[in-house]
């Protein structure tokens, strides 16, 4: 099993780190692409996927991090000779977003005028999303690969639920903690995770300035934290993602960020920061994710 981190940022547009979205390929070929954050579709390019040959995309939650780049997705793997309609599975509200999106949505007009032409007229289910909402449990499985979701503690479960997942294949095991607070939830997904991919957006002080401020949400896991999970759950390797820009010098970045990180301590030593809470229990194998990183398994 081969793990790509196409995107490893957070919320904000950072010149660094694209939005979350992770490639899974199998030893089989078959790719899965959970999240859907703006910069993948590219991204699958750069390391020789072509996005019409990724059959199945996992959303975590509704974040648009997580999920603005699906129009783009689709729509370049239909010009890209998708054949058949792409496996979207998500939480409650994705079959709303999806309906508004293609045809006699968003992009009706340009889907009109591509439709057409015969080529792309004869590939048009690649425009037809096969969309799938699922809640806790096993939420696909075949003779390849089961994966398993666990609700998360991010937003009010009214605005959108929350999702992680167990992805048990080729005989290994990886969690993806999408965004979430400590919780129960992850902690059954990644017993004994050959590797855990969990998000650490800020640092204890971060998630304190924006609970004092209330301005954006600070239902994130800090670096202590994951370091005590991981040692809790038996997990062989951590990777840390979903970075929320703490390591940026970008100045329009620490401009559009003044309202709610402390932009002062804003830099790249914030990745040692990271690393040193982690380690402050966790002892094995640790990775702090950047984009296009690849891990084998």
């Amino acid at each position: 099993m081969r793990v790509v981190f196409l995107g490893t940022g957070a919320a904000l547009p950072d010149p660094d780190r694209c939005h979350t979205s992770i490639l899974i390929t199998l030893n089989s070929g078959r790719h899965f692409l959970i999240d859907c954050g703006h910069g993948a579709t590219r991204q699958m390019m750069r390391v020789n996927v072509n996005p019409a040959d990724v059959r199945h995309l996992l959303l975590t939650h509704l974040h648009h991090d997580h999920v603005c780049e699906l129009p783009f997705f689709v729509i370049s793997s239909w010009i890209l000779g998708r054949t058949g309609a792409l496996d979207i599975r998500g939480p409650v509200g994705t079959k709303n977003l999806v309906s508004h999106l293609f045809e006699g949505g968003a992009f009706d007009a340009d889907i009109r005028a591509r439709a057409a032409y015969p080529l792309r007229q004869a590939n048009i289910e690649a425009v037809r999303p096969a969309v799938t909402e699922y809640e806790a449990g096993v939420i696909f499985a075949d003779d390849d690969i089961k994966v398993t979701a666990a609700e998360m503690d991010h937003i009010p479960r009214e605005i959108s639920p929350c999702y992680g997942f167990r992805i048990e294949a080729d005989g290994k095991v990886v969690t993806f903690s999408g965004d979430t607070a400590p919780c129960e939830g992850i902690a059954r997904l990644s017993q004994n995770a050959d590797l855990l991919i969990h998000e650490c957006t800020f640092t204890e002080e971060f998630i304190e300035h924006r609970r004092k401020s209330q301005v954006g949400t600070f239902a994130h896991t800090s670096p202590s934290d994951l370091g005590r999970l991981a040692v809790d759950c038996g997990v062989k390797h951590v990777v840390a993602t979903h970075i929320g820009h703490v390591d940026s010098l970008s100045p329009v970045l620490k401009r559009a960020a003044a309202k709610h990180l402390p932009t002062e301590l804003m830099g790249p030593h914030q990745i040692d920061a990271f690393v040193d809470d982690i380690r402050g229990t966790y002892k094995g194998p640790l990775q702090i994710a950047h984009d296009l990183m690849r891990i084998d398994l």
